[in-house]
């Protein structure tokens, strides 16, 4: 997206996929495929503060299932 486009936007929804990794997305768009509605929507400061409350853990969930696979492995 362009920054001039970027700018004109002035609603988001926020989005999540499978991995449980989050991102926004323009209200009145199709979702990416993979992505769905958490079910906030505001200004992108909104969003991404959400965002920022939610998302507390960077990692990919198979990548959170994995390591917990292996430490229960190792006990």
């Amino acid at each position: 997206m362009s920054t001039d486009y970027q700018n004109a936007i002035e609603e988001y929804n926020v989005v999540v996929n499978h991995e449980e990794q989050y991102s926004i997305w323009p209200v009145g768009y199709s979702n990416p495929r993979g992505w769905q509605d958490v079910g906030k929507r505001g200004s992108k400061d909104e969003c991404l503060a959400y965002i920022k409350e939610v998302w507390t853990d960077m990692r990919p969930l198979s990548l959170r299932k994995h390591m917990e696979a292996q430490a229960q492995g190792s006990k």
